[in-house]
């Protein structure tokens, strides 16, 4: 059986200044972790699988007592439904990732994509000069548009109005999507 501890205090924990390791009570096997005056960081000391492992919460003082407690009582609810909270934070960093990679729009890929090859051009006003035509012909109709959600239809809405007044240009246009939407593609936004 688990030493149950006095829950400590707001103010007792922000005293705590010499090197080591606390049991702050409140949630069983919530530790601070003292590592000098300027350096500590909360624990949550769990059993999950048969292995005691030890759950980094963050650092005091951004994570205040309270918070601290409600993160490990939470991972304690895990812990019981036979969660392991490690999987289940990266699942949810991951998640989170795959959200903002999906969501990365036509202007920011071509700006990637610019900066990542400019150095391979020999003429230093190529990189402007291809981002002054994507900017006015393309970034209009989808440079606010997640890259995933581009198609043929977004493509031909560009070309159409330059295709038979501008022809140079709009093959250029179009070739530099196409090398912006490859790039994203490569990179697994597309």
């Amino acid at each position: 059986m688990p030493k149950v501890v006095a829950p400590l205090s707001e103010a007792a924990v922000r005293k705590l200044k010499v090197p080591g390791l606390y049991t702050v009570g409140g949630v069983p096997g919530l530790k601070l972790q003292v590592a000098n005056e300027n350096a500590r960081s909360w624990i949550l000391r769990a059993t999950v699988a048969d292995k005691v492992r030890d759950i980094g919460l963050g650092s005091y003082p951004t994570i205040p007592l309270k918070a601290a407690r409600d993160m490990a009582g939470e991972m304690k609810l895990q812990i019981q439904q036979g969660l392991d909270p490690l999987h289940e934070r990266q699942k949810k960093k991951g998640e989170l990732a795959a959200a903002r990679v999906s969501r990365k729009t036509f202007d920011e890929c071509a700006e990637d994509y610019i900066k990542s090859i400019e150095k391979k051009w020999k003429n230093r006003k190529t990189p402007a000069q291809w981002t002054s035509s994507l900017e006015t012909y393309a970034s209009p109709t989808i440079g606010k548009l997640s890259v995933s959600d581009i198609d043929t239809a977004h493509i031909i809405k560009i070309l159409e109005p330059i295709w038979s007044t501008k022809t140079e240009t709009a093959s250029r246009v179009r070739g530099r999507i196409e090398s912006v939407l490859a790039y994203a593609t490569t990179r697994g936004f597309r």
